[in-house]
This record gives C-alpha cells, structure tokens and sequence, in this order.
C-alpha cells in the first residue's frame, strides 16, 4: 500500500506548541503524531511512505532518519512554499513507485478506528474514494444514490459549489469527509491545469462530473482532528480505548 501523509501544516490551532515544533512532532500520550499515525499506517498495509514537509521542516526530516519503520519513507520537501492538499501530493507523485496502483491519502493529525486496509482494498479500482461519515459539521460533501461525489455546501452560508448547475444540496446525501482518501496516479494528469497551489477537495469538485469520485461511508467512524490544544486530552483518551 502506496500512503500520501500530509504533515507540512502550520499548526497555527495548537500554537504555542507549534511555535517551537512541527505540529507532526506533538506529542499524545508522550508520542508524537507522527509516529503513531505512522505506526497505524504501516499495521493497515503500508509498503511506502511520503511524508510532506514544511513547518520545521528539518525536524520532521531529523525523526524519520533516526527512527527505523522497517519500510520505504520518503519526504517530499515543501520548505519553499505550501503547496496545499493538491499541490502537495500531485509534487509528491515521483517518489512513489510508479506501478499504477492507487495512494492512500491521510493527514497527520487524524485520528480514526477507520478499517483503512478495507478502505484500501474495497476501491482498490476506483479512480478516487473518499472516507466519510454522518459526523455534524457546516460543511459537507453532497453525493448522489450511487455514492458518487457532486458538489460541496456550506449549511451556514449556504454557499454551494458543484460542476453541476443549479444543484440543490436538499437533493443529495450529506456527509462529513474524514481527511482519508484513495487515489489513483492515473488522474495525475487532470491536474495539469492547476496552479502549484491548490486543494484537492477543489480538484475532486471539477472533475466530478467527468471521472466518478466514490463515497466510502463509514456508519461506525470514531474520529478526531488533533488540531486545537483542547483536543489534546480528548487525543490521549482516544487512543487509551
């Protein structure tokens, strides 16, 4: 299993902490993010790893030379500037062994019980799955009977966004997305037109209307974004059960 772990974000929510580490590197339960979404990677299948850096970029690249995963880790360097979800993976798509099989995609700062070799497996085929849930937010992505993606809303701005004309959010499936998802290298080249910079939830939005972007839903995801210093505690709990 090829996996994509974004790890080159500021970490601004979790400052002071951040403004002496990489957010990657703070520690729960006296290990770092880094190396317990790592070590969870590797347990679901990881054969190879690219981790993308920026923040303290030095520090991150210092931790993996000094620790032995027992597999191939690769850093795709964003020192010069953040590239952003996209960017980031479509600069890191060379270090990858170039054998047409998809890349896992998972942020560092996400903690799940997320089956991810299920994951993996189950669209092994597909052009580009997402993880998602019934999880509360303002923000979902919205998908039709077939569980392919079609646009994005905002519930408290009502903002919409979708290649489809006059969508109406109403008339789709709502689902919180995990920060989990499969790629396949062969939408690489859909990417060409975009600007160094730019998200991949941007890229999954115009190309959905033209390659079938899946919806994994997960009924039982227990999930936590470690990116504020209040979800710390909750972090430690998580991985205690």
């Amino acid at each position: 299993m090829k996996v994509m772990l974004f790890a080159a974000g500021l970490g601004t929510r979790l400052k002071p902490l951040t403004d002496t580490m990489p957010k990657a590197l703070v520690p729960v339960s006296g290990k770092p993010l880094l190396d317990i979404v790592l070590r969870r990677l590797i347990a679901a299948g990881a054969t190879e790893v690219v981790v993308n850096v920026h923040h303290f970029a030095e520090q991150i690249k210092d931790y993996l030379r000094s620790h032995d995963y027992g597999i191939r880790v690769l850093v795709s360097d964003e020192t010069e500037a953040l590239l952003d979800t996209g960017g980031g993976l479509r600069k890191a798509a060379s270090l990858f062994t170039q054998d047409g099989k998809p890349i896992l995609i998972h942020n560092v700062d996400i903690l799940s019980n997320a089956d991810l070799t299920a994951f993996y497996r189950q669209h092994i085929d597909c052009s580009a799955a997402l993880l998602v849930s019934r999880r509360t937010t303002s923000r979902y992505l919205l998908f039709n009977d077939k569980h392919e993606l079609a646009g994005w809303t905002n519930l408290q701005t009502g903002k919409v966004r979708s290649p489809y004309a006059d969508l109406d959010p109403s008339a789709y499936q709502q689902y919180a997305f995990s920060g989990i998802h499969l790629l396949s290298p062969a939408l690489f080249p859909l990417m060409e037109s975009f600007p160094e910079k730019f998200s991949i939830i941007d890229f999954y939005l115009s190309v959905c209307d033209r390659v079938p972007i899946k919806g994994h839903v997960a009924s039982d995801l227990h999930w936590l974004d470690v990116g504020k210093l209040d979800t710390l505690s909750e972090a430690e709990a998580f991985l205690a059960q």
